[in-house]
């Protein structure tokens, strides 16, 4: 069990383990807490999760007509 801080540094430091920013012991530590505290790890696999779920939704191509009618739409505020 960790106490309330390990837990709020961890959950902190997700976002940057999640986007390889930190050094590979900093990451080894994460690891290493997410091994013991379940409670962060529900956290960990939450934000991987949504993360996916936002770069597989970002991928997807917007439909030709509908990006005409924002684009007229603009174009239109823009000559007022």
């Amino acid at each position: 069990m960790h106490d309330g801080e390990s837990c709020q540094d961890t959950i902190h430091r997700l976002y940057h383990f999640l986007d390889g920013e930190l050094t590979e012991d900093k990451r080894a530590e994460i690891r290493r807490h997410l091994d013991e505290c379940g409670p962060c790890l529900d956290a960990f696999d939450f934000e991987a999760e949504l993360r996916h779920m936002i770069s597989n939704r970002c991928r997807e191509r917007v439909p030709d007509r509908l990006r005409a009618k924002v684009a007229a739409a603009i174009g239109h505020e823009l000559n007022q």
